[in-house]
């Protein structure tokens, strides 16, 4: 999210969660203060490669209830951040992993204990908001403990698709979907219409 009237329409949507990009190189990249938000929805911050006082900074700063972490954060970093956090109650810690037609759980079973989530996005040369889906069946295999997310180029026209992979073995540790440019007008500017829509007919299809 970018736009204060933006986030207020989304907002009354009512999502799980709601993203906010504090990485100067996205063009969603968030400046000012977040608006007050119900409290249902849980405020995301989205950070590559930060610097871990600057994360703790804005966490405290927004009141922010998760951190996502989208860039190279080893264990090493996502443990210190865990550690320097431990005061916020109730705050997830999602680490991405970029995927394009397989998954390396030997590389995400380190995380497993400092994670809350994971979230697989399809690996491109932007971080993020490619547009561009992996290969779901890549999860096929997937066996931790940590939760996941799924992301990476999902549309108003999946539906079908996400209908199919929930009945799969594969989605039985997806905890949620991320959507994110493919409902966009513009980088940014969410499409409420469009949001509305897959909303409440994905509510519909979840069991």
């Amino acid at each position: 999210m970018k736009f204060r009237e933006n986030i207020e329409e989304v907002a009354s949507l009512h999502p799980d969660y709601m993203g906010f990009i504090f990485y100067k190189g996205s063009k969603r990249f968030f400046e000012g203060r977040i608006p007050e938000l119900d409290a249902s929805i849980r405020k995301i911050g989205v950070f590559v490669n930060e610097d871990l006082t600057e994360v703790v900074k804005k966490v405290r700063k927004h009141q922010l209830q998760g951190v996502q972490l989208h860039g190279d954060e080893d264990v090493a970093y996502c443990s210190s951040l865990k550690n320097g956090l431990k005061n916020v109650a109730d705050l997830d810690l999602i680490k991405v992993f970029p995927v394009r037609n397989s998954i390396n759980l030997e590389q995400l079973r380190p995380y497993n204990d400092h994670c809350d989530y994971f979230l697989f996005d399809t690996l491109g040369k932007e971080r993020g908001g490619t547009g561009v889906q992996f290969n779901w069946e890549a999860l096929a295999d997937y066996d931790l403990s940590t939760p996941y997310l799924l992301s990476g180029g999902i549309g108003p026209d999946d539906l079908d698709s996400l209908r199919r992979f929930s009945q799969t073995a594969s989605a039985k540790s997806c905890h949620a979907v991320d959507v994110n440019s493919r409902f966009e007008d513009f980088p940014g500017m969410k499409n409420i219409e469009k949001l509305k829509s897959f909303i409440d007919d994905f509510k519909e299809m979840k069991p």
